[in-house]
């Protein structure tokens, strides 16, 4: 097949790329880098595979508009059919990827609360690297090892980057999970854009919060990782 090789699986149009590298960033957890072939908007999705006969599987793209290659942040599961197949890939290996699409993009018009939990944290480095920022951003992870790009993010942010902490190896900045922070919290902004990212479980607990503590709904913004 041909250096364009492109197929159709399912309602996906998936175009053939080159792997440029894989990286693993903590145990299980690997940074997947290659060829930048599409104009990329922050926040943005591609649904990705290893092979032909694998079902491609839906990654947030972690890079941002000006990089000069995509990549994402994925999770190996060991009893999985793809993330195996992607730990194990080398420089040069095909993959293949559909055009970027979603519409978790960031607001232009009021500031922004990031809030994720796991690779979660992908799209929200995305919008860093393209020039966008956040008043505060939230990131709930169970161990230190697992705030991903934090150093790009405390950097940035400086005092607004909160590490939250459901794990007890004390490296946070908050020792609890992201709602437990909310909860706590007498009040919150009501004129911004909420942005939630992680698992169901963690959105819609978040929202709900939000949602109590009187931001209005249409102010809440959500990207579901299964």
């Amino acid at each position: 097949m041909g250096k364009n090789e492109e197929y159709i699986r399912g309602d996906q149009f998936l175009f053939a790329n080159n792997v440029l590298s894989v990286k693993e960033v903590t145990t299980g957890k690997f940074i997947l880098s290659f060829k930048k072939q599409f104009i990329v908007k922050p926040g943005q999705v591609v649904a990705l595979t290893a092979d032909r006969n694998i079902e491609p599987r839906i990654y947030s793209l972690c890079s941002g508009t000006n990089d000069t290659d995509m990549q994402i942040l994925f999770d190996l599961k060991n009893d999985g059919k793809l993330t195996p197949a992607l730990s194990q890939l080398k420089p040069g290996d095909r993959i293949y990827v559909t055009k970027p699409y979603g519409s978790f993009k960031p607001s232009t018009d009021l500031p922004m609360w990031w809030i994720a939990t796991g690779t979660g944290i992908a799209p929200f480095h995305a919008m860093l690297r393209s020039g966008y920022s956040a008043e505060k951003l939230l990131h709930g992870a169970r161990e230190g090892s697992h705030f991903y790009f934090e150093r790009e993010f405390k950097q940035a942010l400086k005092e607004n980057y909160l590490r939250c902490s459901s794990g007890n190896d004390g490296i946070a900045d908050y020792l609890g999970r992201v709602t437990n922070y909310l909860e706590k919290q007498e009040t919150l902004p009501k004129q911004i854009k909420y942005y939630l990212c992680g698992r169901a479980l963690m959105v819609v607990e978040v929202r709900d919060l939000l949602i109590a503590k009187g931001v209005p709904y249409e102010n809440i913004i959500s990207e579901i990782f299964f």
